[in-house]
């Protein structure tokens, strides 16, 4: 790929990206992420119903004219859910325009509450990135831990710490440094990098991430930093997004990719 084709195509790439995040369930719809056991009395913030951790599931309970549906139809009674399995928009449960999902997190029960008419979309301006450069985008190497995956416990984005999962080591060379990512592996087996660098929380947001495509059978891929991603956390603070493990705040300038919010 010649490098006006690959800045075609980077250009296309942060199009969807814009789209997406913009979308009326995207990020910016995300008005309220509420820990069920944070509540006791089961009345959370500004949503009807009564909702309890029931160990295995969450229990709703909720009357008609609450207003809520499942599964698209008016609810009265009381119904068990599980985690919420795909897109916002395919919820189980809503409150008119709103999609309430229903998440769990090291075995902690909570509900996302998504608006879109959230004040966040409707004053979204734009992404902050960089135009495609080649210099950002080099070969990188995938070599996972001879131990298997590891476990190791971050800051998250809400004051709480959790557990990160994390299955090898990405090295690359940028500007004659070699450098290394933490990485966990997703189910595609491609890698994905929580970093920071010397312009986060400057001219960056304060951490971003990265998702190199699935290596070959000899680790081989590629690192480009042109699409490093805000995460979540930086369009709405209700998300939960990991800080970088250990060994993950580089100390060289990445002046690519997505930077912060318009």
């Amino acid at each position: 790929m010649t490098s006006s084709d690959a800045s075609r195509d980077w250009q296309r790439w942060h199009e969807r990206r814009v789209e997406s995040v913009s979308a009326p369930y995207g990020p910016l719809a995300l008005i309220g992420t509420h820990w069920i056991g944070d509540y006791p009395d089961g009345r959370l913030p500004d949503i009807p119903g009564r909702w309890r951790d029931d160990g295995d599931a969450v229990v709703l309970a909720a009357a008609e004219t609450d207003g809520l549906t499942v599964d698209a139809q008016p609810f009265a009674g009381e119904v068990r859910l599980t985690a919420d399995p795909g897109t916002v928009a395919r919820a189980r449960v809503a409150y008119g325009q709103r999609r309430l999902v229903v998440l769990v997190r090291e075995g902690v029960w909570g509900v996302r509450d998504y608006d879109p008419e959230s004040p966040a979309r409707r004053a979204f301006g734009g992404l902050r990135a960089t135009p495609y450069d080649p210099r950002w985008a080099v070969p990188g190497r995938f070599t996972p831990y001879d131990t298997g995956g590891r476990t190791v416990r971050v800051p998250n984005a809400d004051g709480r710490e959790r557990g990160l999962g994390l299955g090898g080591e990405l090295a690359f060379e940028l500007d004659g440094r070699e450098l290394t990512l933490q990485v966990t592996v997703q189910q595609d087996g491609s890698p994905w990098a929580v970093f920071a660098d010397a312009t986060s929380g400057n001219s960056s947001y304060r951490f971003r991430f990265l998702r190199p495509g699935a290596p070959d059978a000899e680790g081989r891929t590629t690192v480009d930093f042109n699409r490093a991603l805000l995460p979540p956390c930086a369009f709405a603070d209700h998300f939960v997004c990991p800080f970088p493990p250990p060994g993950n705040t580089l100390d060289v300038a990445i002046a690519a990719g997505e930077r912060m919010l318009a």
